[in-house]
């Protein structure tokens, strides 16, 4: 089902609260959104902050009471859903691309990372990091679990954090992907909670150990590409031709620990990662996207931009957007805003592990 009154402009982020059906949404309108979801898809929007300028990432506290955005307004928000109020927790010399709230030490914890190269620690009662650590590049993607914060830089390095040990880098490590970083999503603690998986955007993901030793569990697939048939308008006259998407977004579901990516050709891919499968893919044409007036009918339509379970991981939210991929030139034209946010009832051979 699509979700009730969208954003006008392009998504950035979008994420379910760990406790209820609340989904907020992030927009380069420079407003945040929440919505309520019904149990049967039905949606209502319930309350909306607003940026100075497009909003990035989305985080939630872990007992769902307040959420966190960041953006490029170079400073970090927390909205109270309880009274409605917002009030900014941080702030960096640029766009703050990455927002992640985690409980280290008995002590909830800000984590921001930014364009200005930097990683940052807060404490949201103080007005002045707790701690600022240099990153090698701009930051791209990041995620944090109560174990570790993964972040990707614009130089396709790795830097992992020790939460036990937060302001030392644990290990740098060159990304395992040979492009540009878009996603990182860390391991749920129902796999172990010890690893992460990264995609870039040449249709690839990685999955990587954070402590791991043995270099021989870490490995990396291809998916998001599709054949181009030989001879075909635009296409080389050889086989093996394909056109390579960027993967998008990587949601873990955190009771199975399998995972779904959604990409720039509009598609969504349910996965295995332990056992190294796919689990169930759905096109963009079976998602309805796409233009149905197309010749032939088109296998991708509007990239997915970013996916969430709820709390239940009962419904995934998804949502289709330009991605910026064509950069300011690829913006639909005035009146033909392609986003659009929907609501996926999960069954479970879409999402439960295969057995050995």
């Amino acid at each position: 089902m699509e979700l009730t009154q969208p954003p006008p402009d392009s998504v950035s982020k979008i994420s379910f609260s760990p406790t209820q059906d609340i989904l907020a949404v992030a927009s380069w309108d420079n407003h945040v959104r929440l919505y309520s979801v019904a149990s049967n898809g039905q949606s209502d929007a319930k309350a909306a902050y607003n940026h100075e300028a497009p909003v990035l990432d989305l985080a939630w506290t872990k007992n769902g009471s307040h959420l966190f955005s960041s953006g490029c307004d170079n400073a970090a928000f927390m909205y109270d859903l309880t009274t409605g109020q917002k009030q900014q927790v941080a702030a960096h010399d640029a766009p703050i691309k990455c927002v992640e709230c985690v409980e280290t030490n008995g002590t909830t914890v800000l984590i921001t990372a930014g364009f200005d190269k930097q990683l940052r620690y807060w404490d949201t009662r103080q007005p002045t990091p707790i701690q600022s650590l240099a990153l090698s590049d701009r930051a791209y993607a990041m995620d944090a679990t109560d174990k570790i914060a993964v972040v990707g830089t614009a130089d396709r390095q790795i830097h992992i954090y020790d939460l036990n040990n937060p302001f030392q880098t644990y290990r740098n490590v060159e990304s395992p992907l040979k492009w540009q970083t878009r996603v990182i999503s860390c391991f749920p603690a129902s796999v172990g909670g010890d690893g992460y998986a990264v995609g870039s955007i040449e249709g690839r993901v990685g999955i990587q150990y954070a402590h791991q030793v043995d270099e021989k569990k870490n490995f990396s697939f291809k998916c998001h590409r599709t054949e181009i048939p030989p001879g075909s308008m635009g296409a080389p006259a050889v086989n093996g031709s394909q056109n390579v998407f960027a993967i998008n977004t990587i949601t873990f579901h955190k009771i199975q620990g399998t995972f779904c990516t959604g990409g720039g050709d509009g598609s969504l891919t349910f996965w295995d990662g332990m056992a190294r499968t796919k689990l169930k893919a759905f096109s963009a044409k079976e998602l309805g996207n796409g233009d149905p007036d197309a010749r032939p009918t088109p296998q991708w339509g509007v990239p997915i931009v970013s996916s969430s379970f709820n709390h239940s991981c009962e419904i995934l939210a998804y949502a289709f957007s330009y991605d910026w991929s064509k950069g300011h030139q690829g913006v639909p034209p005035s009146g033909s805003n392609p986003t659009k946010i929907m609501l996926h009832s999960v069954k479970a051979e879409e999402v439960n592990r295969k057995k050995k």
